[in-house]
């Protein structure tokens, strides 16, 4: 019985330590460094999180909120970091990392009024011109998503830095697309999920773009969050076509075995060079950061309407 006992205490024990353990990490204060600047480049809220800095680090802390060069100092780790919050997945190791690390410290929190959403963005180009342009995007994105409140995924070729290694065919990647978000899904059941796949054809990031948002015809959710999206690219087009007109569904088959399979529900957006032949899509000038917080307004539009309906 004592044997019991003390193998039940050392088990406590050894669970104690690292659960203390995990509670933080470490990071060496840089020139210029104050408790705020800190926790903000940890991608920390500051006023949320000043007192449990204090209380990790009160023997290190001089004159109130000083502190030393070169000094390691205990960070909280916290689920609302905007290191948490938005994350880059590595389809084919079902691998995160952060996806903002130097933004970090200009990001604030905006808003709470996404708190409970979950976003995934899949990020594609299948052209070689302007390979930067889909991951801006993206990353202006998630970044607006973010400081609103929002979780946020962000995958795709594109935005992992690995277009030099080809994949062997578009079907394992769906595949790998449905295997990741859906087991994401199922860890954040209950709250509101959405995908959105944008992917770029040719792409010169001069002269005006031709938009297309597609959704599955057998997904409401999926229709009124493609909905949602045209009409603000529609009131900031520089063309005449009418939403119904850039009504589109699913028709490849890879975008309809995505749609099929993935259990959030999901839009398609695509982007290609304007042509005067495009007859349901929607033409938009090329400026990044207009055209991410364009697709930005249409995501939070959907979540409000949604919140207002209920």
């Amino acid at each position: 019985m004592k044997s019991r006992l003390t193998l039940l205490f050392w088990v406590w024990a050894c669970t104690f330590i690292f659960a203390q353990k995990s509670d933080f990490y470490n990071v060496v204060a840089e020139q210029g460094d104050g408790i705020f600047s800190l926790l903000r480049k940890q991608g920390l809220d500051p006023a949320k999180h000043y007192g449990e800095f204090l209380e990790l680090n009160s023997d290190k802390i001089t004159e109130g909120t000083a502190l030393k060069l070169g000094e390691d100092y205990k960070i909280p780790y916290a689920d609302d970091s905007f290191k948490k919050k938005g994350v880059l997945v590595e389809v084919v190791k079902d691998a995160e990392e952060p996806i903002f690390d130097k933004e970090l410290a200009q990001m604030s929190l905006k808003s709470d009024r996404l708190k409970d959403a979950v976003y995934y963005l899949i990020a594609e180009n299948n052209s070689d011109t302007d390979k930067g342009f889909v991951k801006d995007v993206a990353q202006r994105i998630a970044g607006e998503l973010v400081v609103n409140g929002a979780q946020v995924y962000v995958m795709g070729d594109e935005i992992m830095g690995n277009l030099e290694t080809q994949r062997e065919s578009t079907e394992n990647t769906t595949g790998d697309y449905i295997k990741v978000i859906n087991k994401r899904y199922i860890q954040n059941a209950g709250k509101y999920q959405r995908v959105l796949f944008i992917r770029a054809e040719n792409v010169s990031g001069s002269g005006n773009m031709d938009v297309a948002v597609y959704h599955y015809n057998k997904s409401a959710q999926g229709q009124r969050f493609a909905e949602n999206i045209q009409h603000v690219f529609k009131e900031n087009s520089v063309s005449n076509i009418t939403i119904d007109e850039a009504s589109l569904i699913f028709e490849d088959q890879n975008s309809l075995y995505l749609a099929r399979n993935i259990l959030p529900a999901i839009s398609l957006l695509t982007i290609e060079n304007a042509t005067n032949t495009s007859k349901s899509k929607i033409s938009i000038k090329p400026n990044k950061k207009e055209f991410a917080n364009l697709i930005s307004n249409g995501i939070i539009n959907d979540y409000v309407d949604l919140e207002f309906q209920n």
